[in-house]
């Protein structure tokens, strides 16, 4: 069986502050980090005894988790394991690149934001340049908040082409269409991010190929629908796989529509839809994609977010 697995554990704790997250600064004590280290490490170690199945992993933790050395030696092990078609995460990349030396580049992905106003732009643009030198995977993104275009161009000018850069378009602020312009000059795929997908009763691969797994093992089809499907570490999530269409209105986050049997995306990033890094690249300046007709037809308001994302 193929199964892409998000898992996202208790690890809430983030080096940044930005004003728009609920995680900004937040630091776990030290019997939280204990029960998320015990969580990965038993999440890890089913994950690797999977050897009858083959299974794509993205942790996706709410804060970040490239800090704690645990997140480090679970992707780096994972990395390793002949089954494992890839092993990703979400970071800010704030956390030290030389532990890659010791994971497979052909297995590891990362999925880096940039944050202008965290980090000093070298510093990152450094880490970009080591992880190419190390021929790691990895996208770059920003949110598009209108402060942010013209760093976001600088990275756009500093990476180069093969690397994706992705632009979020940011929660609480209503995208013009001018502004949605420039951020499509940078990222021809920024359409997608721009308004959340229409979805209730439209065919989703999660809860099928694609689950998520929370620290105590709890499999729910994605992070956004709160329905259990069983548990992973006595199996009986198993018997819940089957093909389903979305409850949910609306679905407004990458990690989610991107399974959208409606939507071209498993097309679009065809061998990166983990670490969210397209088949080609289409250049700055190109047309909007034709299937991005067919998604504005789909797509709603921005002010109909859902609550439980």
């Amino acid at each position: 069986m193929d199964l892409t697995v998000l898992y996202r554990g208790p690890l809430a704790s983030c080096d940044y502050d930005c004003p728009y997250c609920p995680f900004a600064k937040r630091r776990d004590s030290r019997e939280q980090l204990r029960a998320d280290r015990a969580a990965l490490e038993r999440f890890t170690a089913w994950a690797a005894a999977q050897t009858d199945d083959r299974l794509s992993v993205l942790f996706t933790p709410w804060g970040e988790g490239l800090v704690r050395s645990w997140y480090r030696k679970a992707l780096t092990e994972l990395s390793h394991r002949p089954h494992i078609r890839r092993v990703a995460i979400q970071t800010n990349l704030s956390c030290r690149t030389d532990w890659m030396a010791d994971a497979d580049p052909a297995k590891l992905a990362l999925w880096c934001t940039y944050h202008p106003d965290q980090t000093p732009y070298d510093r990152f643009i450094a880490k970009c340049r080591d992880l190419m030198r190390r021929e790691i995977r990895f996208s770059v993104g920003i949110v598009g908040f209108p402060a942010h275009l013209a760093e976001a161009h600088r990275l756009r000018a500093d990476l180069p082409p093969h690397i994706y850069l992705w632009v979020n378009a940011p929660e609480g602020h209503e995208v013009s269409d001018a502004e949605a312009e420039a951020w499509t000059e940078l990222d021809p795929l920024f359409p997608y991010s721009r308004r959340p997908h229409r979805s209730a009763g439209l065919p989703c691969r999660t809860g099928e190929s694609v689950i998520s797994v929370d620290g105590e093992g709890i499999v729910r089809r994605c992070h956004f629908v709160r329905a259990e499907l069983g548990n992973l570490y006595d199996g009986s999530y198993r018997r819940a796989l089957r093909p389903r269409a979305c409850p949910l209105a609306v679905c407004d986050c990458h990690i989610g529509y991107v399974h959208l049997e409606t939507l071209p995306l498993y097309d679009v990033f065809a061998g990166g839809v983990l670490e969210r890094i397209p088949a080609s690249i289409p250049p700055a300046h190109s047309p909007v994609p034709p299937a991005l007709d067919l998604l504005r037809a789909q797509s709603g308001s921005r002010s109909g977010r859902l609550a439980s994302t």
